[in-house]
């Protein structure tokens, strides 16, 4: 942690508190132990936390029955993605491997060398006999599974790659766009949804709500490209449909010229509306999720994209740098969504207020907005009503007196105020520490405290001796201050 560091969460005690609740008190529903696995699988989880520490992390705390199988499936993806990103590998060649790569993860030994040497998962596919070594012994059931999905998602890349080079632009449309999300993302959604089902840890009707499963995908990809613009932009991708920003600018470049600024953060809410119409289906599809660790490992990412929603909504900066909630603010809604459906609610519901607090008469979408707030809000009260019946009872019983406050939640607000406490004692301290160690080395280099001290010794005394005379000088003016002179 650098000073810069320290300085931040010296403001902000209540992201400290949280990081520090995260790193302590979470426990893991399930644990993996991998001095019980053979070499290539304990390969295969190495790759998956290179390619993404965050998804690493709760893919591994998954209940045992789907460890595996969502690990390889994850990792699978990946080597898809990779070739697909790849704009050193020929068109025709890259086609092939996209459309055939279902049949290539059976292939015992298989391998791929033929990635740039700048790709950045490129050794992922140099050592792909380890995933496909460890994909053949998962149970044949959730084989055909990630097959169908890789299958489906291998020739839509392969599709939008042609277009591509043919220069067609891929995402048009909103039609595009949707279709285009789904492919990378809305079917991982499907294919994720089946595994719950088949492994008996999800409700069997989540099978049947195919738009439930595809907007828990979307949602993520959606908010992801939105808060990726910048980046998509210096890379000279394009992601946001012509059909969106057209309405807003004349050339997509325009979107990040400083002049354009009202237009380009009323384009990036026309964006927002498009993700924010997915939330209430998320909710609806989290309440399916019976297990624990499974309801943890959909339920973190959703609530993520949530709060990046409301972070890069009607926020210019998403035009200059590509830009992220903070550690604290990820470590306190990780801390909320791994307890239950009401608390995700919660989050929900406190980013959407944010969203709705920060939309503006201005903004051409504002109507629309609101009511995609408002409908997320309902959604959320139709399942856990604020107004609680039974103490709304209480309350008339209670003959309309004021009832006494909660001792528990006296006790919790005390817990608060001396967590705040501590908090504080433990910067100080760290800074003191800091302060300690810099004098040392400042002292083991050679440094002349005695010195300093009659430099310092010196100047006050010169002050204290330039106060007299000037005082000295303005008694003496005063006397004469009478028209005398």
């Amino acid at each position: 942690m650098g000073v810069s560091d320290v300085i931040y969460y010296m403001i902000h005690i209540q992201e400290l508190k949280s990081i520090i609740q995260w790193k302590t008190w979470h426990n893991p529903v399930h644990e993996r132990n991998p001095e019980k696995e053979p070499v290539s699988l304990r390969i295969c989880f190495d790759f998956l936390d290179k390619t993404s520490r965050s998804f690493s992390a709760v893919i591994q705390e998954l209940h045992p029955e789907l460890l595996v199988p969502i690990a390889l499936f994850y990792l699978i993806l990946r080597g898809l993605d990779t070739i697909e990103d790849d704009m050193t590998i020929p068109l025709e060649k890259k086609n092939t491997l996209l459309r055939e790569f279902y049949k290539t993860i059976e292939k015992e030994g298989w391998s791929f060398n033929g990635n740039g040497p700048d790709e950045k998962d490129r050794e992922l596919l140099v050592q792909f006999h380890y995933v496909i070594e460890e994909f053949r012994k998962v149970k044949p059931v959730y084989r055909e599974i990630i097959k169908d999905i890789s299958r489906q998602m291998g020739d839509g890349m392969a599709e939008y790659c042609t277009r591509a080079a043919e220069g067609r632009s891929g995402v048009d449309t909103v039609k595009d766009f949707d279709m285009y999300c789904y492919y990378v993302a809305g079917l991982v959604g499907n294919g994720l949804t089946q595994l719950f089902v088949e492994s008996g840890l999800a409700n069997p009707a989540l099978r049947e709500r195919e738009q439930l499963q595809t907007s828990m995908g979307l949602f993520l990809q959606k908010t992801n490209i939105i808060r990726d613009i910048r980046e998509d932009w210096d890379d000279k991708r394009r992601f946001w449909p012509r059909e969106i920003w057209s309405k807003y600018v004349e050339d997509f470049d325009d979107l990040f010229k400083p002049e354009n600024t009202e237009a380009a953060l009323n384009c990036s809410s026309d964006m927002v509306l498009h993700s924010l119409n997915h939330a209430d289906e998320c909710l609806f599809y989290l309440a399916g999720l019976k297990e624990q660790s499974v309801f943890n490992f959909a339920a973190i990412p959703q609530a993520m994209a949530v709060a990046t929603l409301a972070l890069v909504f009607r926020n210019p900066q998403i035009y200059k740098k590509n830009i992220k909630i903070t550690k604290g603010e990820a470590c306190q809604i990780m801390l909320d969504s791994t307890q239950n459906l009401q608390k995700v609610c919660e989050v929900f519901r406190k980013f959407v207020r944010q969203i709705h607090k920060k939309n503006t008469p201005k903004d051409p979408n504002f109507l629309k907005i609101s009511i995609a707030c408002g409908k997320v809000e309902q959604f959320i009260e139709s399942i856990f009503p604020s107004q609680d019946a039974k103490a709304l009872q209480r309350a008339v019983d209670a003959g309309g007196h004021k009832k006494e406050e909660d001792p528990k939640v006296i006790q919790e607000r005390k817990e608060a105020k001396e967590d705040i406490k501590y908090m504080l004692i433990a910067v100080m301290g760290t800074l003191i520490f800091l302060s300690c160690i810099m004098i040392g080395i400042a002292y083991l280099a050679g440094a002349r405290w005695d010195v300093a001290y009659n430099d310092v010794k010196h100047e006050i005394k010169q002050g204290i001796l330039k106060q007299s005379a000037s005082a000295t000088a303005q008694t003496v003016a005063g006397k004469y201050d009478r028209g005398e002179l």
